[in-house]
């Protein structure tokens, strides 16, 4: 399987993985499901990659974030879907968490290619969400309920860029872990994105979806720091729906 095009930084560190020994802080898995599809190179890319280096900063001045948010990002783009630890790109099946704390998280540097392997993207979230628990509960560490944040410009394809139906066999699984609360999941749509692919969206994550105009990510990031401090406290749904209206029914967002 060939790898995703992107800029390829030496190997992670033996102890990268360790999540800041000591701090026995309350941990918050958050996942970003990012499109780096071909559609995304531009203007799209540069401003997901400026919106992440802001989000660092901010997070890194936040201490309860800082402490107890654990960030995993995983890409879908060129042929295939990547893991990355920090700005490092995990090889396949290298059993290795691609989860980092907050206050020691540095964003990959994205580049745009390819396909839009979201399905496959989506249950590689799946899996390390839940693999993160098992290691928190092994550790004798607790967790709130994980955020996953799925962004895409476009619709699912296959491995030669057709559109696929393979999403549809994960929305009765998305929905099933939903109900159990095992992940809370963020299905937003950007820029161009059809009327099929916002109903695509919505078919993932029903409560919490957006087919938004332009690139927000910043506040797309913002939003969800702000779910990951209503997690904390132990905030209601009606809460995490609040917010997610606040975010989605801005004006209209600059291209």
């Amino acid at each position: 399987m060939r790898r995703d095009q992107q800029p390829r930084p030496k190997s992670p560190p033996a102890d990268f993985a360790h999540i800041e020994i000591g701090n026995n802080a309350q941990r918050l898995p958050l996942v970003l499901c990012l499109d780096t599809s071909h559609s995304m190179r531009g203007t799209p890319i540069e401003s997901l990659n400026e919106a992440l280096r802001s989000w660092t900063r901010d997070l890194r001045d936040d201490v309860s974030l800082s402490a107890s948010v654990e960030i995993a990002v995983i890409t879908f783009g060129g042929q295939c879907v990547n893991a990355w630890q920090g700005p490092y790109p995990l090889p396949p099946q290298a059993g290795v968490s691609p989860f980092v704390s907050a206050g020691a998280f540095q964003p990959p540097q994205l580049m745009a290619s390819g396909v839009t392997l979201m399905t496959e993207a989506l249950e590689l979230a799946m899996q390390i969400v839940m693999a993160r628990k098992q290691e928190l509960r092994q550790s004798g560490l607790q967790h709130y309920r994980p955020q996953i944040c799925l962004v895409t410009d476009g619709i699912p394809t296959d491995r030669n860029g057709h559109p696929t139906d393979r999403w549809r066999r994960l929305v009765p699984v998305l929905s099933h872990e939903q109900q159990e609360r095992r992940f809370r999941l963020y299905a937003i749509g950007v820029g161009g994105v059809t009327s099929h692919g916002a109903q695509v969206l919505e078919a993932l994550a029903p409560k919490f979806n957006a087919r938004l105009e332009g690139f927000p990510f910043r506040d797309l990031l913002q939003m969800m720091s702000a779910s990951a401090s209503a997690e904390q406290k132990g905030a209601g749904d009606e809460v995490f729906e609040k917010i997610f209206s606040r975010f989605t029914q801005r004006p209209a967002w600059e291209h």
